[in-house]
């Protein structure tokens, strides 16, 4: 193994993080947000900030309470990612839905036609977030290939008006 090949960078691996498809569309869901132009100077890892916690960080909020409605805003914005990514990969049109307690408990689904292709129970949201960038890329990631293997192994289902 050569040494260059050897060595991975953490701008190198957080510009691999950035590539797929889910994390083009989140970081295009926040920019569409900035109705001021206020974040126009921030790099998309500045944006990508409040969806990345340390253990530390986890641990130090409080999960007492009302979740923080701007956490709130990053899950929604989490996953309506997920359904544009979704869509733009088969055509078919994705609709979020959440269901959410006020202890930060609750449901998120995201519906093509009759089709439910993603249900997440969701526990904890005061914490929301991931320990890196690839865990971010991967969980989005993941959601959205198995959202895909399910509406083409059910295209009747998720067509809307079937």
């Amino acid at each position: 193994m050569t040494e260059a090949a050897s060595i991975e960078t953490p701008a190198t691996s957080d510009e691999a993080c950035l590539a797929p498809p889910f994390v083009q569309q989140l970081i295009k869901q926040l920019r569409a947000q900035d109705i001021h132009g206020t974040w126009e100077g921030k790099s998309d890892l500045q944006l990508l900030k409040p969806y990345l916690h340390t253990p530390e960080e986890r641990r130090a909020i409080p999960i007492m309470g009302d979740p923080d409605p701007e956490t709130l805003w990053h899950l929604e914005i989490f996953y309506n990612a997920i359904a544009v990514a979704i869509e733009r990969e088969t055509g078919q049109m994705v609709s979020p839905m959440m269901k959410m307690s006020h202890e930060g408990f609750g449901r998120m689904v995201l519906i093509a036609g009759r089709l439910v292709v993603v249900n997440k129970q969701l526990r904890d949201v005061h914490r929301f977030g991931f320990a890196s960038l690839t865990k971010l890329a991967d969980a989005g990631g993941k959601f959205l290939e198995e959202a895909v293997g399910m509406i083409r192994a059910h295209p009747a289902v998720a067509q809307y008006g079937a």
